[in-house]
């Protein structure tokens, strides 16, 4: 089975832009971890029949109500848990290898930090970055492929705009190559 992680998506649309129509189309679940936002995109999503979800911190107060803090379900023996915050630091993530512990899971799906990481321990701990506002990376999600009981995961690019401080970065070096 093959399971699109995004979060953070934070849009006002009605609509799945086509960047990522394109991509979910391909994805048997779609996993959400918070901050779609509004009320609007995450009827979008749902409408797809294939999403998972939890609210983050900065979505309407609906869907606050409507969608849980924590979520755990199984996909082919494998216990997947979402949850949008909990992590406070991009470098240490030692609170969300506890917190799937505590909820007795394989693979935590975290949100909030805008910024991608896949983390295998004895848990594997994935932030999927953000498709539409990502922090100090590109425009990613991730992709979990499960089969017979393994579950490989990778980071996959989306097409849009990377974050101001990677554009200047890349400026900076092609300037320096040039």
């Amino acid at each position: 089975m093959k399971l699109l992680a995004i979060s953070d998506t934070h849009l006002e649309t009605d609509t799945i832009p086509q960047y990522l129509a394109g991509i979910i189309e391909d994805y048997d679940l779609v996993v959400h971890a918070g901050d779609f936002s509004s009320m609007k995109f995450y009827k979008a999503l749902e409408s797809t029949g294939k999403l998972r979800a939890v609210h983050g911190n900065t979505d309407e107060k609906e869907l606050q109500e409507l969608l849980p803090e924590k979520l755990i379900f199984e996909v082919e023996g494998i216990k997947i848990g979402v949850i949008h915050e909990g992590a406070l630091s991009i470098v240490d993530t030692t609170p969300m290898r506890y917190l799937a512990l505590e909820m007795g899971v394989s693979v935590l799906i975290f949100g909030h930090l805008h910024r991608p990481i896949i983390e295998k321990r004895d848990v594997l701990l994935i932030c999927p970055g953000s498709p539409t506002k990502p922090r100090m990376s590109d425009p990613c999600a991730v992709e979990l492929i499960i089969d017979n009981g393994t579950v490989k995961a990778n980071i996959i690019e989306i097409s849009g705009q990377s974050c101001n401080y990677i554009d200047y970065s890349r400026k900076l070096d092609k300037d320096k190559n040039s």
